[in-house]
């Protein structure tokens, strides 16, 4: 037999879990998740493609990648520093895209999510 404190354990777990699925399938939770995946889903598909078309020029076109720009400085030297570069500017963006428009209600519901889960511990931390 398991002995009551593991019972009362098991218990709030289950009522625990219950909580985190009922702030999953909250309209917040929803729209906060929908941000996430509407910027990183092409975000990702748009850098994925540019790193693969550098790629592959790089493969199947030496003698274009090795194209003077400026002196020393051929396409290949650009492309791959515009791969550092579009780097950046992704971190930037995904950030700002954070920052302005998911951390505040993720916050909210991280802070309801705690609310209800104290609740059910009885008021304690």
């Amino acid at each position: 037999e398991v002995p009551a404190a593991r019972r009362e354990d098991a218990d709030h777990a289950v009522r625990a879990g219950d909580v985190y699925l009922e702030v999953q399938r909250s309209a917040a939770f929803q729209e906060v998740r929908g941000r996430y995946l509407r910027f990183v889903v092409p975000a990702t598909v748009v850098f994925f493609t540019w790193y693969v078309a550098y790629v592959v020029t790089a493969t199947t076109a030496p003698g274009f990648m090795a194209r003077p720009v400026a002196g020393a400085v051929n396409v290949g030297m650009v492309a791959g520093l515009g791969q550092f570069l579009t780097t950046f500017l992704l971190t930037w963006a995904y950030a700002r895209h954070a920052r302005l428009r998911r951390d505040r209600a993720a916050l909210e519901l991280r802070w309801d999510t705690q609310e209800l889960t104290r609740g059910i511990r009885g008021g304690t931390s």
